[in-house]
């Protein structure tokens, strides 16, 4: 009988190891395949699993900031990454969230800053903003950061969708349609460099339009999170000068229901594993506790403000619940 006994308490044991081991799934919303935050969030997937015992992370594709905000609100993705923009609009019920605030959405960081890049051919003889008048133009993928940037930067200085012929295509899709001659210029507000405009510019000469610093004045005015920001010389291929733009930081949402020390692990992990997500893609290089504090314009959430605390940041009252 107690040899029966120690076998049926052995089998049990066997049984429920599986559930004691189970690891508990989170879903990070990011955006399109051609964009940075699909292989940033990947990256991040990675670092949760490797540093954040208990948790399994898988990366999502979706339609981007409005979309992964409304994805946070409902509960259907854990941790989101979205412009700043939108995510301030969408805790503060303005903007593209008029009349609907979705109040329970906070940030553990701001990770690093889009640019907003405006690509043609070079011999389209597109050479400034006011250039896009009269042409057909990708404004980015319906609901994405880059349409709210576009149509922001776009009215700041004169220019409605009805004085261009405006199409909602994607990443991969802009590009395509760029190569293939189906539109004359697209946005892209992302991490640079993407993927997207490095495979057009190994296959074809392309151009970026630079911004005035009245046009980018003129942005501020009507957008507060934006700033100045310059691409580099060499970015993309053909590129031989610097361009002026506009840079808007990108934030990662989670609820206000998650779990305080949940947010605190994954927030710890973000920034002292920073070299991980940096060999995945170079934006991370921004991925700082300085960068996060400056830009983030929503209040933390409680976990991830005990990190910052412990690492003597110094948080602003609006960043605080």
């Amino acid at each position: 009988m107690r040899a029966l006994k120690t076998a049926l308490a052995a089998t049990l044991l066997v049984a429920a190891a599986p559930a004691a081991l189970a690891q508990q799934q989170l879903s990070i919303a990011t955006g399109g395949t051609g964009g940075t935050y699909y292989p940033y969030g990947g990256g991040l997937a990675e670092l949760i699993n490797k540093h954040v015992d208990g948790y399994d992370a898988v990366a999502e594709v979706t339609g981007a900031s409005v979309e992964n905000m409304g994805l946070i609100w409902r509960g259907d993705s854990d941790l989101a990454l979205a412009l700043a923009d939108t995510v301030y609009q969408a805790y503060t019920g303005t903007g593209d969230f008029e009349g609907r605030q979705l109040d329970n959405v906070r940030a553990l960081a701001s990770i690093y800053p889009n640019a907003v890049q405006i690509v043609t051919m070079a011999d389209s003889g597109i050479e400034s903003l006011s250039d896009l008048k009269g042409k057909v133009v990708s404004v980015g993928a319906p609901g994405s950061g880059t349409e709210i940037n576009a149509s922001t930067l776009l009215e700041a200085n004169g220019i409605t969708y009805d004085d261009i012929d405006a199409r909602r295509l994607n990443f991969n899709e802009t590009a395509d349609a760029i190569r293939d001659g189906d539109i004359d210029a697209g946005f892209w507000s992302v991490g640079p460099p993407t993927s997207s405009i490095m495979n057009l510019a190994t296959t074809r000469d392309i151009r970026l339009i630079g911004l005035t610093d009245e046009e980018i004045a003129n942005a501020k005015d009507e957008e507060p999170v934006f700033a100045a920001y310059e691409l580099k010389s060499g970015l993309y291929e053909g590129m031989e000068d610097p361009v002026q733009t506009i840079g808007i930081p990108n934030v990662l949402a989670v609820s206000s229901e998650m779990d305080d020390d949940l947010a605190y692990r994954i927030t710890k992990a973000l920034f002292e594993y920073t070299d991980e997500l940096i060999a995945i893609h170079p934006a991370a290089n921004d991925t700082t506790v300085e960068f996060s504090v400056d830009s983030t314009p929503i209040a933390f959430h409680p976990g991830a403000l005990r990190y910052y605390e412990e690492v003597g940041a110094e948080i602003s009252d609006r960043q605080r619940p």
